[in-house]
């Protein structure tokens, strides 16, 4: 028997700070047949905002460092602002849109990242996504959308990766649906070239992406992104795209393949 589709999409970078982009993107979405569910970032927003009330924001190989005041700025942006601009404007235009955090539901349990080589502060590494409720609200016409933010089931919310929420969603419902996964951001796709927006890989080989990291046609904040297209291919995810606004309702972009 044939598993029904689900696309999951997360956007992010300049895509969710430009209202006319976000607003594009989102009727896109909103067309999507079939269960959905939409991920989305905010990154650009809350170092803006964290520099307006003066922490300076740190990045480690395109992560955020999290002490304890960036977690409430986070918090605010990821959950509270962004959040609820995108259910409102997803109910607008009649996509029935619930907007969660991964402590919604218990719906996305984490613990706080083991200091290894880096201190990440207040980073949520995820253990385990709660599909049976989602199911339920996607088997009646319901589409979540998750801001990145977990936590870790004894009152501590962790500020995660929205890519990494995006990948472990899509590993979770895999058995269940035939699933693609797509990464949108305001680039037409992974770039040969990062200055121009036409050199797009058509699609890329887990050899490909070792390479290029190797030669920095691939880094900072792409390296997370790559490192959980693979980890959701390689977990029984159907089709993992990474491509621009404008593909979400399209095969187009870079297609990651193992």
């Amino acid at each position: 028997m044939k598993k029904p589709s689900l696309s999951i999409i997360k956007i992010g970078g300049q895509i969710v700070e430009d209202e006319q982009k976000l607003k594009s993107v989102l009727a896109q979405f909103a067309k999507i047949k079939g269960a959905k569910i939409l991920v989305h970032g905010g990154g650009k927003a809350a170092s803006a905002w964290s520099k307006k009330l003066g922490i300076i924001p740190q990045m480690i190989e395109g992560r955020r460092v999290t002490d304890a005041a960036t977690l409430e700025i986070v918090t605010m942006v990821y959950a509270g602002l962004y959040n609820k601009k995108i259910v409102s404007w997803l109910q607008a235009i009649s996509c029935n849109a619930l907007g969660l955090t991964g402590a919604d539901l218990n719906s996305i349990q984490s613990h706080k990242r083991i200091v290894k080589t880096f201190d990440y502060g207040f980073a949520g590494d995820i253990d385990l996504v709660e599909t049976s409720i989602l199911k339920q609200l996607l088997s009646n016409h319901v589409t979540p959308v998750f801001c990145a933010i977990t936590h870790d089931k004894k009152g501590q919310l962790l500020n995660t990766n929205a890519d990494t929420i995006a990948s472990e969603l899509a590993v979770a419902f895999a058995p269940f649906y035939e699933t693609t996964l797509k990464f949108c951001f305001e680039k037409n796709g992974v770039l040969e070239n990062p200055e121009d927006n036409h050199s797009v890989f058509s699609k890329i080989s887990f050899t490909d992406y070792q390479k290029y990291k190797q030669v920095g046609i691939i880094s900072e904040g792409m390296i997370p992104k790559m490192d959980n297209a693979f980890f959701a291919l390689k977990n029984q995810v159907d089709k993992v795209f990474i491509c621009g606004a404008k593909e979400i309702y399209q095969a187009n972009g870079t297609s990651i393949q193992l």
